[in-house]
Order: C-alpha cells, then structure tokens, then sequence
C-alpha cells in the first residue's frame, strides 16, 4: 500500500425547510450520500457529465473533490500557486447532474515551498525539538502547521474564505484539520515497523515556542517539563482546543457568514490525533471507518457510529465513512445497513476511483 493512500487513507441545498427533508436529504438540510473524489485535469467536461450522471443514477447525492493537498491550489486564490481552476469548472456540471459539491482541503498541512522558507516557525515541534518542517513524523509530506499561531489561524482562514465564496459551491469539506499521529492504526504500525505502546517524544506534538509559551502563560508550566505528558490532562486539552478553537472560532464562521455547509474527516481514534470533534460546531461528520485500518471486520464501522453519536450529544449528523477496497462482494452494502441500524445518517464512500461497476449496484441497494 502506498503510503499517502493509507494517511488520506488522504450553491444548492437539497431539501429546503427541515420539515420537508425526503428520503434523500438529511437532518440540516444535507445530503445523506457522499463520495471523495482526488481530482483528474485531463477528464474533459463531457466526461465529468457521464461520471456525474452515474454517480446521480446509484444514489449519490454529494462530491467532495480534493481541491488543496498541501502545495497548489486547484481554484482561484490569492496568495498560493494555483495549478488549475479545476473546482469552478467541475461545480455547474455537477449541479446541471443534481450533485452538490463540497469542496475537500487539506487543513493543516502544507508542504508550500514558500511557506517552508519563510515561516518554518510556523510548524509543529514534537518533543524532541524537531520541527515538522525540516523533519516530520512517517512521510516526507506530514508537515503540519501549529493550530495555535494566529498567523497560521489567518492563513487557513482566507482558505476557507474565498472557497465560501464561490458561487454553487455547497459546503467546505475539512481533512487532516489535526496534529500528526502520537500513535498511529494498530493496523498500520506494521506496514513502517513501527511499535508504538505509548506516546514517544518523536511524535508528540506541538512543543514549539508559541506552545510552550502560551501553555506556560496558563499554567506557570513549560509544558516540556511535564514528567507525564501522556497522562496530564491539561496538557492534553490544551491541545486539543488548539485545533477546537481554529475551527469554532475561525473556520466555521468563514463557511456560514457565506451561507455554506462546513463538515470534516474526522478520526474515531480521535485522542491520538488532537482532534476532539465532539467539540465542533460543524453541520455534519464524516468519521473515516476504515476498519482494516484497526484490525476490525465491518461491524466495527456500525460500533464506532454508536460512539461518535454518545460523544456529540447532540442531532448534529454522522456519516459512515467507508474505504472501498477494505470492503469485498456485497460487504459495503452489510456495512452500511450494519452501520445505518446502528444511527448512521449516510454513508461516505472513499473514494471515486475505487468504484468498480459491480459497486454501483451496491450504491442503488443502499440509497433506495
């Protein structure tokens, strides 16, 4: 498996008033069926209108495609190389087919040549001192900005900005909106020989001077000095509401104030990766299930719905995300039935170009 597929793995609002929502939309006026799509500059026009169609025809009602992975933007922006306006060209097709679009944005990495050179202080720091900048944790493209800067803060938030802004755009789609693994998948720790019985210096994240500094303005603590830090809860929340108050108080504002929906990819694993999106006051979640991932079988996904809908407390919706090559024969449809029994409101499918012809039948079983 190749390794940026096991970390991804990496305007119309269907409905109306909530009173009316039907069999295909969902609480908050969103769709219930959602599949990522990495994106294709070279598929023409006519193409995206079969590949809409087909998506529209099995049930899917929501695209998300990858439109910022870290280094070049595929819509317009200012302030960061833009390698193709690929979103505005995808967005009326897609809407002529009755398929919203939400656009799908690496969050806190950035691998921007000229953010390295400029602001390597704008990246997180493990506890060992190292700098995701110049030395990130797994693979070469883990390099996580700081949640906490206000500098940072205002670059993801133009972000966010100006994708709200497009017209027809549905909704802004969150991913890696987190800090780097502290410990990875039970299932992945093989795959880079990797044995992680506990939290371990080289991938604790963020100790960098602004961290350490505002940490000890709190608390009277430099938080590495912490004997404990796996066990200090205060340090834990600290961080955590790093990433809870970017995306309360910067993020979500951005996306409404311009009348878009604002969901993310969320981990269940959700300690390991600073992101306690319980806390978040998004319009919906899209819990990556990826069972294989945690030495489960399908069931775990229905589980793990369970969990997440204990932790929000709240009617905010939860959809299955599931990764189709982890999921043979009619096992999508058994997840999914396992997984909506269970409080599911929707499934999200990773990703398009997994589909095969025989999961496109599947998709009308589970959507009908």
């Amino acid at each position: 498996m190749k390794k940026r597929t096991f970390l991804k793995t990496t305007g119309i609002v269907i409905g109306g008033m909530p009173f009316l929502l039907n069999s295909f939309t969902n609480k908050k006026g969103l769709p219930k069926y959602w599949v990522w799509l990495r994106p294709s500059l070279k598929t023409t026009d006519s193409e995206w209108v079969d590949i809409f169609k087909k998506l529209k025809e099995s049930g899917v009602q929501a695209v998300l495609p990858q439109i910022y992975s870290s280094s070049s933007a595929l819509f317009e922006i200012e302030g960061y190389t833009v390698q193709d306006r690929w979103l505005e060209r995808i967005i009326p097709i897609a809407q002529k087919e009755g398929i919203e679009i939400h656009a799908w944005m690496w969050t806190m990495i950035c691998n921007d040549s000229k953010m390295l050179e400029e602001h390597p202080d704008y990246y997180v720091v493990n506890r060992k001192g190292e700098s995701a900048a110049t030395s990130p944790a797994y693979v070469g493209y883990y390099k996580f900005l700081c949640p906490r800067r206000p500098e940072v803060r205002a670059y993801v938030q133009h972000r966010v900005k100006t994708l709200a802004s497009i017209p027809g755009l549905s909704g802004v789609h969150l991913d890696y909106v987190r800090m780097p693994d502290v410990i990875l998948a039970e299932g992945l720790q093989p795959k880079y020989n990797i044995v992680q019985d506990k939290e371990y210096p080289e991938y604790d994240y963020c100790y960098c001077d602004y961290c350490r500094s505002e940490y000890k303005k709190k608390s009277g603590i430099d938080p590495m000095e912490i004997e404990d830090p796996e066990n200090d809860a205060d340090w834990y929340q600290f961080r955590y509401d790093a990433v809870n108050d970017m995306v309360n108080n910067f993020l979500v504002p951005e996306a409404r104030s311009r009348g878009k929906k604002i969901t993310a990819a969320v981990f269940p694993n959700w300690e390991s990766v600073r992101q306690q999106w319980h806390k978040w006051d998004l319009d919906g979640f899209l819990p990556m299930l990826y069972h294989k991932f945690y030495n489960a079988e399908y069931q775990w996904i229905g589980e793990e719905v369970v969990k997440a809908k204990d932790r929000l407390q709240n009617d905010k919706p939860v959809y299955a995300g599931m990764f189709i090559p982890h999921l043979k024969g009619n096992e999508l449809v058994l997840a999914y039935e396992d997984a909506k029994s269970k409080g599911a409101d929707g499934f999200a499918l990773f990703a398009h170009g997994n589909l095969k012809d025989e999961d496109y039948v599947m998709l009308k079983k589970m959507t009908k």
